[in-house]
């Protein structure tokens, strides 16, 4: 099955670029509410999924042994910008531990938010793995495994290491918890190694949908994993900053939202939600990895499905219906919803 074209990009008044994908709208009893294009083909979801990978934190009461904060669970979930509040807290996490960065196993890179990649070169400083912006999630990763070392009675430093490779300990509780949400058999799925060195697996987007269906909601999962979901939810709720970053999509939706949306972009143009409320979980795919095309198409789902006031509907109305202006502020063109998407959405449920 080909995917249908989703998001159009205008030059001109005329079609320059079009964005395909598939969308998948999924209920807590596994049936689809809307879909477009392939929805069972097997995709890799990156950091689409951390919500779900970030459950056994809370879940091994690694979150509580450590007393992580509102902020600290948030960036559990996160792909941050590496702006200094996100460095200093992972930083904070792996304190709490006991450890420092050297226990990160997520790689090096700059910060992605251009002023402050700006600023630290000008003051000659140098990124460490704190500032990848995978650094909160590998933090928590790194918290379950000292949680396992000490109902084992192991060393919690020299146990975590390796905590990414597939048959660490951590890394399959993790696995299995990403499973158990998708209700996805793991151990036969297509793998492949995602950017921050984790195993990451082919899951179709009506079972990336279901997760987060779940996990707004807690039906479908253990009570300890609902539990945790609904903690996370909570935090993220309260600090959406630490998930993303200033001016980030992300951040931004969640901050006018709260707990009725929770959002995560993820690389390639992956897009995932839980909208509590609706009992409804969400999961998109751009053909080719456009992040802007994958915000302009969840933007658009948050719109025709929830009830918005007018200042989150601007908010809502700058991705799905983005102006493009050139280097000299001339408005030249836009993206705009392509009739497949429009089409799909106005079939919703009405809000």
């Amino acid at each position: 099955m080909s995917n249908p074209v989703l998001v159009e990009v205008l030059r001109g008044g005329h079609v320059e670029s079009q964005h395909a994908g598939a969308l998948a709208i999924v209920d807590t009893d596994a049936r689809t509410v809307l879909a477009l294009g392939d929805i069972e083909r097997p995709i890799f979801p990156r950091s689409a999924v951390k919500l779900l990978q970030a459950l056994p934190l809370v879940e091994s009461g690694a979150a509580e042994r450590y007393g992580l904060t509102d902020a600290e669970l948030a960036l559990a979930c996160a792909s941050h910008s590496g702006e200094p509040e996100h460095v200093a807290t992972a930083a904070g996490v792996l304190a709490k531990a006991g450890l420092d960065m050297s226990a990160l196993e997520c790689g090096t890179h700059w910060p992605t938010r251009d002023p402050v990649l700006r600023g630290m070169l000008s003051r000659g400083e140098t990124a460490t793995p704190l500032h990848n912006n995978c650094s909160g999630k590998h933090a928590g990763f790194v918290c379950v495994a000292c949680q396992l070392a000490l109902a084992q009675g192991a060393e919690p430093a020299e146990f975590a290491r390796g905590y990414i490779r597939p048959e660490h300990p951590a890394m399959r509780e993790i696995t299995a918890s990403l499973g158990a949400a998708t209700g996805t058999d793991l151990d036969r799925a297509p793998r492949g190694t995602d950017g921050c060195s984790i195993p990451t697996f082919g899951i179709p987007l009506r079972a990336m949908a279901l997760g987060f269906a779940r996990a707004g909601t807690g039906h479908g999962l253990s009570a300890g994993r609902a539990a945790a979901a609904r903690r996370l939810r909570q935090a993220i709720a309260r600090q959406p900053f630490f998930v993303a970053g200033s001016n980030r999509f992300d951040t931004r939706v969640m901050e006018a939202f709260g707990e009725r949306v929770c959002c995560k972009v993820g690389a390639e143009g992956v897009f995932c939600a839980a909208l509590p409320e609706l009992g409804l979980g969400v999961a998109l795919k751009i053909n080719d990895g456009a992040v802007r095309a994958a915000e302009a198409a969840m933007a658009a789902v948050i719109e025709a499905l929830l009830e918005i006031d007018e200042a989150q509907a601007q908010l809502l109305y700058g991705y799905s219906r983005l102006p493009m202006h050139n280097w000299e502020g001339v408005l030249v063109g836009g993206l705009r919803l392509a009739p497949a998407l429009s089409d799909c959405l106005r079939s919703a449920p009405a809000p």
